[in-house]
């Protein structure tokens, strides 16, 4: 009797950990895409002082643009496009900091940052689902 208890004890706790695995709850899921994509900035030609477009850092996920200043680059005004010219938002923050943006519709957008110096640096997104 004290076997069959084991046996069946045993089967529970295997099939419950094999239920936990194929639904995610112990924390096994593939969590591809959640870190976010990277935005590509690069900086506008017109621009004539020092490269700084490697101290910022933009990601997109899902509908969430974050945007993280590595440096100390003044005041920042960060300004969300779509492709067509059309404004969705524009923000100032000084640096270093970061922020964090909510695009609504989905589509394609430019993000572009301008620095107090006058340099201009620029991305481009797609926001899906």
């Amino acid at each position: 009797m004290q076997k069959l208890a084991t046996f069946v004890l045993m089967l529970c706790l295997t099939l419950s950990g094999a239920f936990c695995h194929a639904s995610g709850v112990a924390g096994q899921e593939n969590k591809k895409g959640n870190d976010g994509t990277p935005i590509e900035i690069i900086k506008n030609s017109s621009s004539t002082s020092s490269e700084k477009g490697n101290s910022i850092v933009a990601t997109v996920n899902g509908h969430t643009l974050t945007v993280v200043f590595t440096e100390n680059l003044g005041q920042v005004t960060v300004e969300v496009t779509t492709v067509s010219g059309n404004p969705v938002t524009c923000m100032s923050t000084y640096t270093p900091n970061g922020v964090i943006l909510y695009v609504t519709d989905t589509g394609d957008y430019i993000v572009t940052f301008k620095l107090s110096n006058g340099d201009e640096y620029y991305g481009e997104f797609t926001v899906m689902n």
